[in-house]
């Protein structure tokens, strides 16, 4: 595999506008993500920027940053442009799409992420990581996936993901992590795809993939890193990154 990380970054988040550029401990939170992709050691990183002045900030850090069309409506829409632009030729055939606002993410995590493609059939692998109370089982910001490691496998296929908490009865619940490694045709696929009427329903793209058939693996991982979408989260990111510097 010829791995390469991109990160999609866009100022216009609604419970915490402008949070990429949000400082911690005088660093940009996406420098912060950007630093954790870095220290993966897995391939190139670039971020996928929705907005000038993210871009300036991940050039002025000695980052590659590329300027891709504001109106696109997701991240990964995003990726794939800067996928274009990047790397025209195809070199890479391995795409980690890493959520911008995952700033205490532990880079393994993004080796992790690359196990399930060992398996030709997978076209997209992500993460999960054990749900461990019933609050969080029942948050639906939380988002579950339908897998199974029994038998202590590594990897499950990814059967469904919900906000709702997802399967019913005794046993392990799985908190989805929102990091994804699409091999290069999968991506071009699914950015091609229309929305779908579950994608719709639950507002989760990843559904978009399974309607059409796509296959996803999910690899588990020890618990869930938190995203930064709102102030309280932005100041427990900077206690974790605190106690845990680069």
């Amino acid at each position: 595999m010829q791995p390469i990380v991109l990160i999609p970054s866009r100022m216009a988040a609604t419970r915490l506008p402008g949070k990429p550029l949000a400082d911690i401990h005088g660093r940009a939170m996406i420098l912060h993500v950007l630093d954790r992709a870095r220290e993966a050691d897995i391939g190139p990183v670039a971020v996928a920027c929705g907005d000038p002045e993210i871009a300036d900030a991940i050039r002025a850090d000695g980052g590659i940053a590329v300027l891709t069309d504001p109106t696109l409506p997701r991240g990964s829409d995003r990726v794939h442009a800067a996928l274009s632009i990047l790397d025209p030729g195809g070199r890479h055939d391995v795409i980690v799409n890493l959520q911008g606002d995952l700033p205490t993410i532990p880079p393994d995590y993004l080796r992790a992420v690359l196990a399930p493609l060992s398996d030709p059939a997978i076209d997209i692998a992500t993460l999960v990581a054990p749900i461990t109370s019933d609050e969080e089982a029942n948050a639906p910001q939380v988002v579950k996936a339908a897998c199974s490691f029994d038998g202590g496998r590594a990897v499950s296929p990814a059967l469904y993901f919900s906000r709702a908490a997802i399967p019913w009865g005794d046993g392990p619940r799985w908190h989805h992590i929102g990091i994804y490694a699409f091999r290069r045709q999968a991506l071009a696929r699914f950015v091609a795809l229309p929305e779908s009427p579950l994608e719709r329903r639950e507002q989760l793209e990843q559904l978009r993939a399974l309607e059409a058939g796509m296959r996803i693996s999910c690899a588990r991982v020890e618990h869930a890193p938190f995203g930064v979408d709102t102030k309280d989260d932005l100041e427990r990111a900077r206690r974790e990154l605190k106690r845990t510097p680069k």
